[in-house]
């Protein structure tokens, strides 16, 4: 049975991690300092797997308790999703965006080091690609400055885990999300975005429980299908398995570093999905079409062709299972 450490473990993409660890038989530890979560979650994800695991409330950053579960625990892999990921706050607060996301890491390398722990999957993102003008973007398209705080520290996270890798018994696989939206079938764990949503799809639900008034689809004159924004939307749990995939991957492959897409490899505008939720789930949004928004680019989705042969990976559900699932979530939470 492999132990895993899994920071982050009780956020949005990780909750739904360590659910598809549990049950792939890997014993799980989550550390998760709660600033993007809550500690009710530990209990959702063992209701749906029927099995516990150990929780640490704690930081990344902090390498004290980060050797406390090295020394405690003989881990054969970690899955790193501890990090801030808002785009507009990054440009608001940089400074804090760049001593979590990098120092965090810095830590967990140094401690991964220390006691021997290789393996790592790195959540990364397909910001890294900027508005790429050839489409579907491979793992070969060339990574463009970053337009915002957030999106340079996950092209600074490659760029130290690739420099790391080169003189160490070390390896990792780079995952570049797309979308990732939707919740757990179960509606038990899902998307808990505080504040004001910056996703559409929370800002779909949310509009659709009457917690948000109305719904702005941000400019209907883009060069797409119906004039707006195209995105590769992926459903949590199907990202969830690629990680498990990944780690199965990171064992047998000869190079130290590998990256791959995770997404479907099909992009959605954003009227599809509005059209698409209203159709799954019998519910009619108020929505307008407003000004494009700075910083959006036109359209982005990936081509999946390496990890659907090398990772043995492909998406298993489509944009109406994802709209109702999510949808499912919203209400659960409104209860």
């Amino acid at each position: 049975m492999r132990k895993i450490l899994v920071t982050g473990g009780l956020g949005y993409i990780g909750s739904h991690t360590v659910v598809e660890l549990l049950a792939a038989g890997c014993e799980v530890v989550v550390i998760d300092n709660l600033n993007n979560s809550k500690v009710e979650v530990k209990s959702r994800i063992e209701d749906i797997s029927g099995k516990s695991f150990e929780l640490c409330i704690g930081d990344v950053n902090d390498s004290e308790i980060l050797e406390g579960l090295c020394a405690k625990h003989s881990f054969n892999g970690v899955i790193h999703f501890a990090a801030h990921k808002a785009v507009g706050e990054s440009v608001d607060n940089p400074v804090m965006y760049y001593q979590n996301n990098i120092s965090g890491l810095i830590s967990l390398l140094g401690t991964m080091e220390k006691y021997g722990v290789s393996n790592l999957i790195f959540s990364s993102s397909c910001t890294v690609y900027g508005a790429a003008t050839d489409l579907p973007v491979t793992e070969n398209t060339l990574i463009q400055k970053a337009e915002s705080p957030y999106g340079t520290t996950k092209i600074l996270g490659e760029d130290i885990i690739n420099d790391f890798a080169k003189h160490k018994d070390f390896k990792s696989i780079l995952l570049r999300y797309f979308n990732p939206v939707g919740a757990h079938p179960s509606a038990k764990i899902g998307e808990l975005p505080l504040g004001v949503p910056n996703n559409l799809v929370p800002y779909i639900t949310q509009t659709a429980a009457g917690i948000r008034e109305q719904l702005t689809v941000f400019g209907d004159d883009y060069a797409t299908e119906d004039g707006t924004c195209v995105r590769d939307y992926i459903h949590v749990v199907d990202l969830a398995k690629a990680h498990v995939k990944a780690l199965s991957y990171c064992d047998e492959m000869s190079q130290r570093v590998d990256l791959f897409n995770v997404g479907t490899g099909k992009g959605n505008t954003v009227l599809e999905v509005i059209n698409t939720f209203e159709k799954v789930n019998g519910v009619k949004l108020n929505y307008s079409i407003g000004p494009r928004r700075g910083g959006d680019i036109e359209q982005i989705y990936a081509d999946t062709t390496k990890v659907n042969k090398l990772l043995g990976w492909s998406a298993q559900y489509d944009i109406a299972d994802m709209m109702k699932h999510a949808w499912a979530w919203q209400q659960e939470l409104k209860d």
